[in-house]
């Protein structure tokens, strides 16, 4: 190796080190770097050393002397992530349950590890694991891989689709046969994962748990132009669908409590229009999608959200709520 090339080499090692194994809390005498630099079969002495960190500071690589008494001390400032940016990485993925328990340790090893040595052992041993049910599906990386690649080649995907039946098996939809679909966009909601997409021979947007899909592939087939609908359309449908349930869209109109803005701003969003009915009561309206999952999010508040028009939805709602009475009423038979 030419003398040259070995500068570089040692340029790069000194840098790794250093951006590794310090911060502004650790930093590294010249000694233990010298040591480090040894132990990967690079000599180095203190002169050297000390232009090396000139050298690397003059290309824009920060690297900070701390002078001491007997020796002078040496890190990296500078990251590309602080500590409060990994620990809300962390916990997110802590908290995702599409997350299989397997990759939420790999997971959170490397962003961990983003933040150098020292910060990833105070980042792992402050870890909070959430009572979260993770599930148990390791081929979400690949899915999602796979996914990724077909939006950005815009390109059609095929995958097979599951259910878990009461013995947790796999029970594959159409018999295992592949679903083809047009991939539109990923989105986490209600600590899942979905795929939002459109099927050549339906108008509505569909969505698929990305945790139940298995063996996904990249089709030829040039995606279905006409189905892509624009980025403001993804948001649009995270405000119209409950719990990702798709269902027939309609304007519905709402009375509530005035304490219930909080509830309607993180569902509908903060510019929703709100109509003040007095003291107490507030009234707005906002396309929705009709589904149980709906409905069951307008019973959750008890009386505090009201249905007002339109008629149709009104009597649906009234319907899933009789539909749920008549399970509890008791049958004179089981009296006897």
């Amino acid at each position: 190796m030419g003398k040259e090339a070995f500068s570089k080499i040692k340029l790069l090692k000194i840098w790794e080190i250093l951006k590794q194994d310090s911060d502004e809390n650790n930093p590294l005498t010249t000694n233990q770097i010298i040591d480090r630099l040894g132990a990967s079969g690079i000599v180095c002495d203190r002169r050297t050393l000390y232009q090396d960190i000139s050298a690397l500071n003059s290309y824009g690589y920060e690297v900070v002397c701390r002078k001491g008494q007997h020796s002078n001390c040496y890190y990296v400032l500078d990251r590309n992530f602080d500590v409060p940016e990994l620990r809300i990485l962390i916990d997110a993925v802590q908290a995702a349950s599409f997350i299989s328990p397997k990759k939420t340790e790999e997971l959170t090893d490397k962003i961990a590890a983003l933040g150098g040595s020292y910060r990833a052992d105070i980042l792992k041993k402050n870890i909070v694991e959430f009572n979260t049910t993770k599930h148990s599906n390791e081929h979400i990386y690949y899915t999602v891989n796979t996914i990724e690649d077909a939006i950005l080649a815009e390109k059609k995907i095929a995958f097979q689709y599951f259910d878990l039946n009461e013995r947790h098996e796999r029970v594959f939809r159409k018999n295992g046969e592949k679903y083809k679909a047009n991939p539109v966009a990923m989105v986490f909601s209600n600590d899942n994962y979905y795929l939002i997409c459109y099927h050549d021979n339906h108008d509505n947007i569909t969505t698929y748990r990305i945790d139940r899909m298995l063996n996904a592939e990249m089709l030829s087939d040039e995606i279905n132009t006409k189905a892509r609908p624009k980025a403001l359309s993804i948001s649009k449908h995270r405000k119209q669908a409950f719990s990702m349930f798709g269902g027939e869209i309609q304007t519905v109109r709402f009375e509530a409590d005035r304490d219930m803005l909080d509830v309607i701003f993180d569902k509908f969003g903060e510019d929703m229009s709100i109509t003040s009915l007095g003291t107490d009561k507030i009234s707005f309206s906002a396309e929705v999608q009709i589904s149980p999952m709906f409905f069951g999010w307008c019973c959750s508040f008890g009386g505090r959200i009201k249905i007002v028009s339109p008629n149709i939805v009104q009597k649906k709602l009234k319907d899933y709520i009789s539909g749920i009475m008549l399970q509890y009423v008791v049958k004179r038979e089981e009296c006897k």
